[in-house]
């Protein structure tokens, strides 16, 4: 397969290439602000497309996505083509899908809270040791009672729950205090407020959607709109890392391709590194240094090259560093790193020639046969062939309009999962509560205390009171007694004085 052209060395005049079957060994694009590095990663992208190797990048100026249409094609520019080599330059655009977390420049993107796990989640939500336990706990109960988290309000509901039975809770799982659940639930706010709601929910983003390869054989070019993800460093940190482990966990084994199957480029990588807890740097070592196998390259770019972990940086083989200015010794310092990690070159001064770098042009090392890394090349990078420049709203719509997974993401779904579930428990257990129940006969004993018992007294008396039967036997008895009575007196009196009864 034809290696993708880079440039041309500018010392040596020779091209500059990228093999194919080594763009799985990981690379670096580093580099000053305004140095050139944006049409690099274009070129880059670019290059792998036209092999039929699908693109996933990150947009964070809004100037990458130029890729989804043609460029000017300037003499200038086509001269300068044709001074680099480069073959059949002529503008054109590529195969691309636009995609957005917040669902506004492009197809929404969304997971849900399960895929994403208590781990990434808690660092997204900024919680510490103890919090982030309680959120374990959180999980490990929805697995246990069958409940699904979807979306943030699952998430609520099940916090909710434990608040709830947290004695019971802490005795299964492990101690759990209202003010930890409070303190997750004030971070689930802030989250919201970031715009998490539309993160998190249905359908969940499939990795096939962003492995396409369009129908003349190009690869689809993904690129995420993050000009106002950046904003919010964790969420597009943790995003594309999870992205990452998806990727990793879910693609097989496969070893050394032709081509790389997916190409990954991850734009201000310093964001996924800083204040990160070993934890997480572990994880995402293990995944850089793993993924090559699974035929995913991953190249980071970042304005100095020490931003990335040494452990990582040892990881990528291919390597375009543009001009560093050494203004500060934070800068000498840069400088120096990105000179020791090349290759030497016995006609090049590395550290020298950092500093003089021109716009469009950088140091470059690639990996070649046998996977030696080329000794370093000073080099005109190749122009793109699509616009070096951002596009309007109405090319973007008209890009959205043509693609081929909107009608599958665009409209969310909300299907019947934990918040449902304990919503319609809650829901019975009040009309259970509310419903009248079967009555026992000591419950109706007990309700004749009441309007029976008054008709009972009434009737029968009570100890201080008669009742009519008793008031009625009495009046009988006297009368019958005074009948009987005046009958026994007048036969005594009739006998007494002979008279007739």
């Amino acid at each position: 397969m034809d290696p993708i052209l880079l440039g041309k060395g500018i010392t040596d005049d020779i091209p500059v290439t990228l093999l194919p079957r080594l763009g799985n060994r990981h690379g670096l694009v580093a580099g000053a602000t305004g140095t050139g590095k944006t049409v690099t990663l274009m070129t880059l992208a670019e290059g792998f497309s036209r092999i039929g190797v699908p693109v996933f990048l990150a947009d964070v100026k809004g100037d990458v996505s130029g890729l989804a249409v043609a460029g000017a094609g300037t003499d200038a520019l086509l001269q300068r083509a044709k001074d680099l080599g480069v073959a059949d330059y002529a503008p054109a655009a590529s195969p691309t899908i636009f995609w957005d977390l917040y669902g506004k420049l492009g197809h929404p993107v969304r997971t849900t809270v399960s895929e994403m796990g208590p781990t990434l989640l808690a660092r997204i939500l900024e919680l510490n040791d103890t919090q982030a336990g309680v959120l374990d706990i959180v999980f490990k109960l929805a697995d246990d009672r069958g409940l699904l988290l979807l979306d943030l309000d699952d998430l609520r509901a099940l916090l909710g729950l434990v608040a709830e039975e947290r004695k019971d809770i802490s005795t299964e799982y492990g101690l759990v205090s209202a003010q930890t659940v409070a303190a997750i639930q004030r971070s689930l706010l802030r989250l919201s407020q970031d715009g998490g709601e539309a993160f998190f929910g249905e359908p969940a983003l499939e990795l096939a959607d962003i492995m396409r390869v369009n129908h003349d054989g190009r690869g689809v070019i993904g690129i995420l709109a993050a000009d106002q993800l950046v904003l919010k460093p964790r969420l597009y940190s943790t995003f594309l890392l999870w992205l990452l482990s998806e990727l990793f966990e879910t693609l097989p084994e496969v070893g050394d391709l032709e081509k790389p199957k997916l190409v990954f480029i991850f734009d201000e990588a310093h964001l996924l590194f800083d204040d990160a807890p070993p934890a997480l740097a572990q994880r995402i070592e293990q995944v850089v240094r793993l993924i090559r196998s699974k035929g995913v390259g991953v190249y980071f770019c970042s304005q100095f090259p020490d931003d990335v972990p040494a452990n990582i940086l040892g990881q990528l083989g291919n390597r375009v560093q543009h001009a560093l200015r050494a203004f500060t010794p934070r800068d000498q310092k840069a400088v120096k790193v990105a000179a020791e990690t090349f290759v030497p070159n016995p006609k090049l001064d590395v550290a020298a020639t950092l500093a003089k770098l021109g716009t469009g042009e950088a140091l470059v090392s690639t990996l070649q046969d046998k996977g030696i890394p080329s000794p370093v090349q000073q080099t005109q990078i190749a122009p793109p062939r699509c616009r070096m420049g951002a596009i309007t709203e109405a090319e973007r719509a008209q890009v959205r309009a043509g693609s081929p997974v909107g009608t599958r993401y665009d409209t969310a779904i909300n299907r019947e999962s934990a918040a449902e579930r304990l919503a319609q428990r809650a829901q019975q257990a009040v009309e259970q509560a509310d419903a009248p129940k079967a009555r026992t006969r000591q419950q109706d004993e007990a309700q004749e205390g009441g309007f029976g018992q008054s008709i009972k007294d009434a009737i029968f008396g009570t100890k201080r009171r008669q009742g009519m039967f008793e008031t009625m036997a009495k009046q009988t008895t006297r009368t019958v007694g005074t009948k009987l009575g005046n009958q026994i007196v007048r036969g005594l009196l009739g006998g007494i004085f002979g008279g007739k009864r």
